[in-house]
């Protein structure tokens, strides 16, 4: 087993995984944003028969190129967000993906000429400021570790229970899942691809390489190919806004819980830091509930 070594988080270029991550959370946003056009165009996604995301749909929107076009920018978002891992504790740069709500809400109002709204204005800077400060007190507070084969065992051995639980739950009530529901599922286990990604970089890095982490690799294709999934389906049931609002705070949220419980990261921070840490995420959270309580409107093409 590896001794586990801390590094402050902004020593030498740890700071650097900050602005890669702000760039992929805009790209995650741009993505996003056209997935859900796409996903809303298709005349089999309207009304209430459109709860799940079949083959026949699937086939479909291969076909379009604003679909297309997402996903690569979602594709290039995750090589970034990656890439940003490498630098910086998970605890610092995953929260980041924020900036991912503020520019899908602005994106919006752009295309569609029409204002948020006062409700959807305060979730979004209540989703904001609770991420924002998160990143902040974890910005001064985190550390980088070396990962041992007790942290993947433990992180291998918790994704299998939710993957577990999620299926379970998805056979029995996903007639009854709304937009949030969807959303929740699939922060959950992008928050655990974004841990399992940190812990193979971290490996490779390391030069420990081995058997573990190629199941540690396998465990992050299966949770992306399924939160990717929940997402698209989820588009079919609620605005952007919230989708991106979800991930962009459920999936941190989760990420962050291993990085402080699991891989240690915040082991010498105060104890004010994990009441800032508690009060933070609360106020995240708010936002998003807010922000599923906002009606959606019918959509307008800009000219």
């Amino acid at each position: 087993m590896i001794p586990t070594v801390a590094v402050p988080a902004l020593s030498s270029y740890h700071w650097l995984g900050i602005p890669i991550a702000m760039a992929g959370a805009v790209l995650l946003a741009l993505g996003t944003l056209f997935q859900h056009r796409a996903v809303e165009d298709q005349p089999a996604a309207r009304g209430r028969a459109a709860g799940s995301m079949g083959g026949g749909r699937l086939q479909a929107l291969l076909g379009k190129p604003v679909w297309l076009g997402g996903t690569a920018m979602i594709g290039a978002a995750i090589l970034l967000q990656l890439t940003s891992l490498r630098f910086s504790p998970l605890i610092v740069v995953q929260p980041i993906g924020a900036v991912a709500l503020v520019v899908t809400t602005v994106a919006t109002a752009l295309t569609t000429r029409r204002s948020p709204g006062r409700r959807a204005l305060t979730s979004v800077a209540l989703c904001v400021a609770g991420v924002g400060a998160f990143v902040a007190v974890a910005a001064v507070s985190a550390e980088d570790v070396e990962i041992s084969d007790r942290h993947l065992i433990t992180i291998l051995v918790v994704l299998g229970v939710v993957l577990a639980a999620l299926a379970v739950a998805y056979g029995r009530w996903r007639r009854r899942w709304g937009a949030i529901v969807y959303t929740a599922a699939a922060g959950i286990l992008f928050g655990f691809v974004a841990a399992l990604a940190k812990t193979v970089i971290a490996r490779l890095f390391q030069g420990d390489f081995e058997w573990l982490s190629l199941t540690c690799l396998a465990g992050l294709v299966i949770a992306a190919l399924s939160g990717t999934f929940l997402v698209q389906t989820g588009h079919t049931r609620g605005s952007s806004e919230l989708v991106v609002a979800g991930l962009t705070v459920i999936d941190p949220l989760v990420a962050v819980t291993i990085g402080i419980t699991i891989l240690g990261e915040a082991d010498s921070a105060p104890p004010l830091a994990f009441i800032a840490f508690l009060l933070a995420g609360a106020t995240a959270i708010a936002g998003v509930i807010l922000l599923a309580t906002v009606k959606k409107v019918p959509t307008t093409r800009a000219a």
